[in-house]
């Protein structure tokens, strides 16, 4: 899958570059794992085994990632990764991912989630070649507040359910090495940052309790799709746009630049729609399926969450390249064909969203 033109983006970096992934199985980590390897970048992909049938990861052409299978709970296991792979730069995408799954195993969701991230960043600390680490968390990290206002990198932490929890206790977790260990002594030329992301669709999902793979699956199988929460709204955007923005971090953590610190990567204002409109715009691409509301009892869930993405852009030179109508009709087109034909069209819509990132002169794409 590499490119000649992929290899160029973000000047040239992540070319003959050795890069892990954790969490490549899944699906962000799939599409990160995919990127790297079009652009030249020498990869290997920490996880367990894939959850889901079909599977984005087992879809893709991946011939030429080295593929270890290994639990992150497992120290030893995760410290003779980092030595038999040798990273530069790592990108931690692992993770117990599902709130309403969380709630069911709070125990394995911090598990994984808090433990696992200390066993990687231990390993790190003792993995010579280790320069730099973006670890990926969410935009659930952190605490309600009272107006609906857009968060910022510099609010308050919180975390109602064991995964947002979880996730914000990886924040600290992250701060914490930053202070302790990764800017003194053996480990002080590691640079790490964390990425704070909205919710993001695209092809290749097909996890539990997620809206898109929901609604794919009703409309496969001829039946109604419930949704439980149709006036929440979310930051909404394709799975590119905030892998775009980790793979600028990168760059820029390698270069030794001042950005060891958070940073939120979500859409503007017009990407803020309620989880019914996204199911309505993208039921639209099957004409058979109907949209019903879910009346039964669920898990809390907070009612309107907003990203302040204003230092990303300011200070990264970072914005999203697809906006919602975009983001959406990809989106529809990729299951359409899958299911039509079996067709896999990843690589295209890398290709696609890279030519409109250079129409629209982002600057990692130049």
């Amino acid at each position: 899958m590499e490119d000649v033109e992929l290899k160029r983006l973000f000047a040239g970096t992540y070319c003959g570059r050795r890069v892990l992934v954790t969490g490549h199985t899944g699906f962000k980590g799939s599409w990160l794992a995919a990127w790297l390897h079009a652009m030249g970048a020498r990869v290997g992909g920490l996880a367990l085994d894939p959850d889901t049938t079909p599977c984005h990861w087992d879809l893709l052409c991946t011939d030429g990632i080295a593929d270890y299978r290994v639990d992150l709970n497992d120290a030893a296991a995760v410290r003779r990764t980092l030595e038999d792979h040798r990273p530069e730069l790592i990108f931690h995408l692992a993770a117990q991912p599902l709130v309403r799954r969380s709630y069911r195993a709070p125990a394995a969701t911090f598990a994984t989630n808090v433990t696992g991230l200390v066993n990687l960043l231990e390993a790190a600390r003792g993995c010579a070649s280790v320069r730099a680490i973006v670890i990926a968390t969410t935009d659930k990290v952190y605490a309600e507040n009272a107006d609906g206002r857009a968060f910022r990198e510099s609010d308050p932490l919180g975390g109602h359910d064991p995964y947002s929890s979880s996730k914000a206790c990886a924040e600290l977790i992250a701060d914490c090495y930053r202070k302790s260990y990764f800017g003194r002594g053996e480990a002080a030329q590691v640079q790490l940052a964390t990425a704070r992301a909205g919710n993001v669709i695209g092809g290749g999902d097909w996890a539990e309790d997620r809206l898109v793979p929901d609604l794919v699956r009703a409309a496969v199988a001829g039946t109604p799709l419930q949704i439980r929460n149709p006036g929440a709204s979310r930051p909404w955007q394709h799975v590119l746009d905030p892998l775009s923005g980790y793979l600028l971090l990168g760059q820029r953590l390698l270069a030794r630049d001042d950005v060891a610190q958070a940073w939120n990567f979500g859409p503007g204002p017009e990407g803020e729609i309620t989880v019914g409109e996204v199911a309505a715009r993208l039921a639209a691409c099957w004409r058979t399926l109907r949209v019903e509301q879910d009346t039964r009892d669920h898990p809390r869930e907070a009612q309107v969450l907003r990203l302040d993405c204003s230092k990303a852009r300011q200070q990264l030179g970072w914005r999203p390249a697809w906006p919602i109508d975009a983001a959406l009709a990809r989106t529809g087109e990729w299951y359409r064909a899958f299911h039509a034909s079996g067709r896999v069209g990843s690589i295209d819509d890398l290709r696609a969203y890279v030519d409109d990132a250079r129409r629209a002169s982002l600057g990692w794409a130049a």
